[in-house]
């Protein structure tokens, strides 16, 4: 890359893309800033704080900062999608799709209008450069790893790609910005749904749908209480139940298992591990590669790989086959816990993310995948 090619820093205001900034900056490059706005302030998503932030970082740096609001692409390509998959019954994962269309969609556009020939971003991974395309690849430090929320990106997307923080520790980043003097150096990081902020998730989605009580019951039909609505429950679930103590005796705390849709019935479980909260098989849809599908796969072969089902899990092993149509069946080699519908499985080789589906649905399952299909 040359050092007069502009990289664009999509500037959040947190100290990760502020770091990134700072280590393009003193690499030599040419660097200004972009800030935006996808949730306007509410009370709870603090977008002129971290606005105000990021202008400081910039000051500090002495680097040029943009600013735009993308609140009505974030709605209709981000959370209408969030709304609708609450509606189905489904836990969707909004930052996933947030990378893919507004991060690493409208936001690079937006920076190739500013004359930007490289995007950079605070995100731990790495993007390289292997035989004439450009792989996604974990971050060094796999707690922060955030390959998973990146899977949908195509190898076109991240040609011009910038990772600055893929082979940092987040304890070097604190030091790097603490010894820069970075404004947002022991700024907290984030978590949760930006949208949402720190209030009670209840009281977030309560303005989106109306209560719709029903029963919450074991998986012999016993009634253990009642419920205000599925929307507020996510499966593995343990707090906001409202039954601690209840039935057995056995003292253990109860997990969400299933959520009936069509009865309006929690189905829940007592004790963190046991069997109904545990599944080996998934079928995914939209399924999607990075560098495109792996030999074998249109042909219908079953071929093994390591994938996770939700963020910072371990790699698991399992087999998974194509079922045509961007559908995907997967085995695991172990059962595993609170597979969620919305969620996503991810493929990855070693460091390497391969892709990956959204799941739809998941079970025990004694056959093989060949026998299932």
């Amino acid at each position: 890359m040359n050092d007069d090619q502009l990289v664009i820093v999509a500037l959040s205001g947190g100290v990760d893309s502020a770091v990134s900034a700072l280590l393009l900056r003193d690499a030599g490059y040419h660097v200004q800033c972009l800030h935006m706005t996808n949730w306007e302030d509410d009370g709870y998503c603090e977008s002129a704080k971290d606005f105000h932030d990021a202008r400081r970082v910039c000051e500090h740096l002495g680097l040029t900062l943009h600013r735009v609001n993308f609140s009505d692409n974030y709605k209709q390509q981000v959370f209408t999608h969030f709304l609708d998959e609450y509606r189905l019954g489904r836990t969707p994962n909004p930052d996933i799709l947030c990378n893919k269309e507004i991060k690493f969609g409208v936001l690079w556009k937006y920076a190739k209008r500013l004359g930007g020939q490289w995007l950079a971003t605070g995100h731990y991974a790495q993007a390289l450069s292997r035989c004439n395309k450009t792989e996604l690849h974990k971050a060094l430090d796999e707690s922060k790893d955030q390959s998973y929320f990146l899977h949908t990106l195509q190898s076109d997307n991240l040609t011009n790609v910038l990772f600055p923080l893929g082979l940092k520790t987040k304890s070097e980043v604190r030091k790097i910005a603490l010894k820069s003097l970075l404004p947002v150096a022991e700024k907290k990081d984030s978590t949760g749904i930006c949208f949402i902020g720190e209030r009670p998730f209840a009281e977030f989605i309560s303005q989106y749908f109306q209560d719709k009580p029903g029963k919450i019951i074991d998986h012999a039909g016993r009634l253990l209480g009642t419920h205000k609505g599925l929307q507020y429950f996510t499966l593995g679930q343990r707090q906001g139940l409202g039954i601690g103590g209840l039935a057995n005796n056995s003292g253990e705390a109860w997990y969400v298992a299933e959520k009936n849709i069509e009865t309006n019935d929690l189905i829940v479980a007592q004790g963190k591990n046991h069997s109904s909260l545990y599944k080996n098989w998934l079928k995914a849809s939209k399924l999607s590669w990075v560098n495109g599908p792996p030999a074998g796969w249109k042909d219908g072969l079953a071929i093994k790989f390591q994938a996770k089902t939700r963020y910072r899990q371990p790699d698991q092993s399992c087999t998974a086959i194509t079922a045509g149509n961007g559908i995907v069946d997967v085995q695991f080699e172990n059962p595993q816990k609170a597979i969620t519908p919305g969620q996503s499985v991810v493929f990855y080789q070693d460091t390497r993310c391969l892709g990956g589906a959204i799941i739809d649905e998941a079970k025990m399952c004694e056959l093989s995948l060949s026998e299932v299909g």
